[in-house]
């Protein structure tokens, strides 16, 4: 088949559907990337060169009564114009959506074309443009079964949300030294998702001072911003840290850590689980629909993570949780069992699957 997969506009959409892509290109198909015009989107491409894609000029949805739907409505018409042109030239068999404004024109311009169409919905609560979007779709695919009640109308298939091939357990120690860490400390991953998060950057590092003497190191992605501020902290409490602004190389730091801090990201979730990593969750306050939170309401239930409500930390709130279960082993190892039970299963092949499924009954 020709496909083509839109997935542009954040990490949690674009790693996802990279992964598809791989999957897709794996079986034979041909597969042509829609993404956004977002750095992000740019630099995660630059290190799959051999991917085709087209950038859409799309933009998320402002509130109807804004002066800025105006422009939403031009870019949008703008990606739907250039969605038919492609389509002429590329011929898509199948059009998956991965979420966001990025997806709902080339599912539209594929629903035109008399195509199937999908989208993934990755989140317990679903974005505002897979709700638009469902209308328009043969199937929506679910990270998370509990979103299922949210899309009545339309078929739904549970596939988890997929994550990138390059991800695979690396030996503790051996990812350890690559990061210029000791093999013998329990270590604390920080991460924030794609762009880092200033709020935990500041709770972390307020909680380093109450930290002291712990045996523990930790590896801190931060996000440009607050790349030398996390530095210069850990240097001064003595604490042992790998800190960078952001590491390509995912699986190194996975299979380094024993335990998390992180947003809940479904995405992130998805990469956490798959490496049986226990968390601290603190979902991005400002989500859309508070969806992050929903997404580690479901781990907390699984007893893999611990929510933290961001309103509410503090960074003594934030060192006392870190000090219990790096205190307590056995409480972080069922915390670990538990969280792979939550790993997505062959994700990536159960999307690819469902589409040729419902393709070949065309």
């Amino acid at each position: 088949m020709n496909a083509v997969i839109a997935c542009g506009g954040t990490g949690g959409h674009l790693f996802p559907g990279l992964a598809v892509a791989e999957v897709m290109r794996a079986r034979g198909h041909e597969v042509m990337l829609f993404v956004s015009e977002k750095e992000i989107d740019s630099v995660a491409l630059s290190s799959h060169p051999d991917f085709r894609f087209e950038k859409l000029p799309t933009i998320g949805l402002p509130s109807p009564f804004s002066p800025a739907i105006v422009r939403f409505m031009q870019r949008f018409n703008e990606s739907l114009t250039r969605c038919r042109q492609i389509y002429r030239k590329f011929n898509p068999h199948v059009v998956l959506g991965m979420g966001g404004f990025t997806s709902t024109a080339p599912i539209l311009a594929g629903r035109m074309r008399r195509i199937p169409t999908f989208i993934h919905e990755s989140n317990a609560f679903p974005g505002k443009a897979n709700r638009l979007t469902a209308r328009m779709v043969r199937a929506v695919l679910l990270g998370f079964k509990e979103a299922a009640q949210f899309f009545p109308k339309v078929r739904t298939e549970v596939t988890g949300t997929p994550i990138r091939a390059e991800l695979q357990r690396m030996d503790r120690a051996a990812a350890r030294r690559k990061l210029g860490l000791r093999e013998d400390l329990l270590t604390l991953l920080v991460m924030g998702g794609s762009q880092g998060a200033s709020g935990i950057n500041q709770s972390i590092i307020k909680s380093l001072p109450s930290l002291q003497g712990e045996a523990f190191q930790v590896i801190h992605l931060s996000g440009a911003r607050d790349e030398r501020l996390a530095a210069d902290n850990y240097q001064r409490e003595n604490i042992p840290a790998y800190v960078a602004a952001f590491h390509h190389a995912m699986e190194e730091v996975y299979s380094a850590a024993d335990l998390a801090i992180a947003r809940s990201g479904a995405a992130s979730l998805s990469e956490l689980a798959a490496f049986s990593l226990p968390s601290l969750l603190i979902p991005f306050p400002y989500a859309a629909d508070d969806h992050q939170t929903c997404n580690a309401e479901i781990f907390a239930r699984a007893e893999a993570a611990i929510l933290l409500r961001e309103a509410e930390l503090s960074g003594d709130l934030l060192a006392r949780k870190i000090r219990e279960l790096i205190g307590d082993p056995a409480r972080l190892q069922r915390m670990a069992e538990n969280c792979a039970q939550l790993a997505p299963k062959n994700a990536a092949n159960l999307v690819v699957d469902t589409m040729e499924k419902y393709t070949q009954t065309t």
